[in-house]
């Protein structure tokens, strides 16, 4: 699409690169999210745990922070629309705004969950009393990031792809 700043992306739709990569990196990250939470519920390897979630939340923060800057420079309505200064349909804009529900209230939640977990447990890191609110804004956390990565797909395919 070289009527549109910004490079294009390499799944076949009208995305930039850096939503096409952040599309299939959150295939990665719901899949490591969802071994890593089975490391410690079922093996009890909470060392491993607590280094796999401080590096996702490292690697999300500089993904997101590069697609931000991307979006904020070269924007992406023209690319949904086809059309420079074309308008996006309902479904678009409500896909968006129910994927933005999801995706700041993740950026909101997985860091306090992180910097608590951290902060709280024991080094080597085991259960002990802050394990009950672990537990819970842990599983509110990952499902939290699951809804932004489903709602994020929609986006992507209304956006994008149709």
């Amino acid at each position: 699409m070289d009527d549109f700043a910004g490079f294009d992306g390499f799944l076949g739709s009208r995305a930039p690169l850096v939503l096409d990569l952040l599309f299939l990196a959150m295939f990665g990250v719901v899949l490591v999210l969802a071994w890593s939470i089975y490391q410690v519920k079922y093996r009890h390897r909470y060392e491993l745990h607590k280094r796999v979630q401080v590096i996702l939340g490292v690697v999300l923060f500089v993904a997101v922070s590069i697609f931000e800057i991307d979006i904020q420079m070269h924007g992406w309505e023209d690319r949904a629309t086809g059309v420079k200064g074309g308008t996006v349909t309902p479904w678009v804009s409500t896909a968006l705004y129910v994927h933005l529900t999801f995706a700041v209230s993740s950026v909101l939640l997985w860091p306090v969950v992180i910097v608590r977990g951290l902060r709280n447990y024991p080094d080597p890191p085991r259960p002990d009393m802050h394990s009950i609110w672990h537990k819970r804004w842990g599983w509110i956390a990952a499902i939290d990031m699951g809804l932004t990565a489903l709602t994020g797909w929609v986006f992507y395919w209304l956006a994008f792809v149709r």
